[in-house]
């Protein structure tokens, strides 16, 4: 537990090895500085003046220090009594335990200063002495032949402080401290600013989860009827949704202890170390009750036991799974500890992590509505700078499917178009291209495509168009193009209904929507291309869907092969027989082909229309729903919906042709 600091006293600093380095460090230097000739007397001469005062008399002992090219020069009491040596004839500031040379030089090659001393000597009749000597640095020799001892202490120190946990890396990087826990302690004054409102939407994952902040803050009033505090609580919803979002407004809210980790943060390549950050994330989440912990993508570890571990790989993650099943059911409700858990892969999960006891609560956070999705334009928006008040509703109306992280990209996405294009302001038409931006990809104007691709594209797009438009259930049209953007050499763009159930007839007329660029090729060219790629796997999937999972198929019968554990993707064999599968494909083949020939007669029935439309396309290269309506006129199945009404303005929008909530464009590839 943290200490209390009383503001009053003053901080006293703290002890650091380091210290202790520096003022060694400092004594050596200090030592080597004071011993040096820095504070004595002597001083730097040359050869020449040398030999001068050797002429002279004035030099009683020249001293030739051979290792290192330098000779010291001791004068005779008498010459330092001469005006010329008066500033070498000052005693030195420090007392010396030997003799202080008057002068020191650096002489060139020791025979031909050697001879010329001898030569002066013999001249003058001198007796002065020459001796020759060697001179080491003990000081630095010590320190030399120590170096690889200190480097060698050196790094075995810095190694063992970052192994207890002193280093950059924190306790749970380190060797010795390898097992401690990983989690982030967020203190809610400071990592943190997210509230539940900056959480749009999710009416009811909000409220279960205010409801777990709620136990914490005040648990008495739960307890007092007898009630336990649930010890944790599983969000479970697709990619995008808000589940970590929610999570961070639960670490701003509860003011408590938070511990935030993903996962992986358990995972490492040393057996045990799993299970033992397990074992000290819940002793550090009890020492600090009441708190929470929240474990981002659990299924990294929460996987189904004993599921592909044919080779024994999976053990230490079971290990880890299974010190964590022991943790949460083995701390009382009364610690006032809940464990919050994050994953998109609930499916794969295991039993045991799943049962009440553990997880008391789990709690979807699906896709938003198209109410959620406007409250969550209004947090994105807030700091974009827009040129006009923005229709919320609109733009929530265009993007079906969105998650709230889309959305958020879309805002991001129409910020960026706006600066690009040297706008001050974001407008509504920089939201429309972002949707096409993100749903459709990067425009690619300058691809190079030949007047028969081109024209086989624009008949594929208005087969789509035309047999959309003829059809009462297919999703309105928004938007057609044959400018490639992104893999696709064009596209076309709807505005489906938002349904929550589907019926037969629905999907058969979007399959039947779909096989009308391929059907539109047959009828205008008598030929078939690669280019409904991406219509032909839609197609596919929907009948599969139909036939194998929704039990649509009056062959087979109301039957599904459908697992929502997930456990069947660990198999071998098929919930059905070899028989039983050949009637699948031939029924899945059936469908497809019966909507393709539908498509057909459609376009057939419809050819010059057909025809008119492509030639505007072709000529335009992008048409929006008033050309259709010139050329077909209303459509059959107009229905008095907003969305409808929406889509008919002449700006760019979006598109997505789907149904449970996806988005999709029925686009043409190559």
């Amino acid at each position: 537990m943290a200490k209390e600091n009383n503001s009053n006293s003053p901080k006293k600093p703290r002890f650091n090895a380091w210290w202790i380095y520096g003022t060694i460090a400092l004594l050596i230097l200090g030592f080597q500085f004071f011993s040096s000739s820095s504070f004595s007397n002597t001083k730097k001469t040359n050869t020449s003046e040398v030999q001068e005062y050797l002429r002279n008399g004035d030099i009683e002992k020249i001293l030739i220090i051979t290792n290192t090219r330098q000779a010291k020069v001791f004068l005779t009491n008498e010459a330092l009594q001469k005006s010329v040596h008066k500033d070498v004839a000052e005693k030195p500031l420090l007392p010396s335990t030997g003799a202080v040379p008057q002068y020191v030089l650096d002489y060139g090659d020791l025979q031909n200063f050697e001879d010329e001393i001898k030569q002066i000597k013999a001249e003058n009749n001198l007796d002065t002495t020459v001796d020759f000597d060697t001179e080491s640095d003990l000081i630095g020799s010590f320190l030399v032949s120590l170096l690889p001892f200190i480097i060698i202490i050196g790094i075995w120190i810095y190694l063992m402080r970052r192994m207890s946990g002193g280093g950059a890396g924190g306790a749970g990087g380190q060797i010795f401290n390898i097992g401690k826990s990983k989690a982030k302690l967020f203190d809610e004054k400071t990592d943190t600013r997210t509230s539940f409102k900056d959480v749009a939407g999710l009416e009811g994952a909000k409220e279960e989860i205010e409801e777990i902040v709620e136990f914490l803050k005040n648990p008495d009033k739960y307890t007092s009827l007898g009630g336990k505090i649930p010890k944790g609580a599983l969000l479970v919803g697709p990619p995008g949704t808000g589940k970590t979002l929610l999570a961070k407004a639960v670490a701003g809210e509860a003011k408590v202890p938070f511990f935030s980790l993903s996962g992986s943060d358990f995972v490492e390549m040393f057996v045990g170390v799993g299970a033992s950050r397990v074992r000290d994330l819940f002793k550090q989440a009890k020492d600090k009750s009441p708190a929470i912990i929240f474990i981002d993508e659990i299924d990294a570890i929460g996987r189904a036991r004993g599921k592909n571990n044919f080779t024994g790989s999976n053990d230490e993650r079971e290990n880890t799974l299974n010190q964590l099943l022991t943790e949460m059911d083995g701390f009382g409700t009364n610690t006032n500890v809940i464990v919050l858990a994050a994953t998109n892969r609930a499916d794969v999960l295991d039993k045991a992590l799943m049962r009440a006891g553990r997880f008391d609560r789990q709690i979807y956070v699906d896709l938003p509505d198209i109410r959620e999705r406007k409250e969550i334009f209004e947090v994105h928006l807030r700091p974009i700078k827009t040129s006009e008040t923005l229709d919320l509703d609109f733009l929530a109306k265009q993007t079906p499917g969105f998650s709230g992280a889309d959305i958020a990209n879309v805002c991001n996405e129409a910020a960026l178009i706006a600066a690009r294009k040297e706008k001050k302001a974001v407008s509504k038409q920089d939201f429309l291209d972002a949707v096409d931006r993100i749903v459709g990809g990067l425009e690619k104007k300058n691809k190079i495509i030949t007047q028969e691709e081109k024209k086989t594209i624009a008949f594929h797009e208005a087969g789509h168009a035309t047999v959309s438009w003829m059809l009462e259930h297919a999703a309105p049209l928004v938007k057609v193009t044959i400018v490639p953007r992104g893999q696709s050499l064009g596209a076309a763009w709807y505005l489906p209904e938002e349904r929550l159930i589907v019926r037969p007839d629905q999907m058969l007329d979007e399959m039947c929507a779909t096989m009308g660029g391929r059907a539109a090729e047959k009828v205008i060219f008598n030929k078939i291309s690669t280019g409904a790629l991406s219509d032909l796997e839609k197609v596919t999937k929907q009948a599969r869907a139909m036939v194998t999972i929704y039990g649509l198929n009056e062959e087979l019968g109301n039957i599904t092969y459908y697992d929502s554990s997930g456990q069947n993707e660990y198999g071998f064999s098929k919930p059905y027989s070899e028989e039983t599968a050949q009637r699948i494909d031939e029924e899945i083949s059936k469908i497809i082909e019966k909507q393709y020939k539908r498509a057909i007669e459609l376009l057939e029935k419809h050819k010059d229309k057909l025809t008119e439309l492509a030639e505007r396309l072709l000529d335009k290269e992008v048409i929006f729903k008033d050309d259709l309506e010139k050329i077909f006129g209303k459509r059959p199945f107009e229905k008095e919906i907003e969305e409808a009404k929406l889509v008919s303005s002449k700006p760019t929008i979006k598109e997505e042709p789907a149904e449970e909530d996806e988005v999709k464009a029925a686009d043409s590839k190559e």
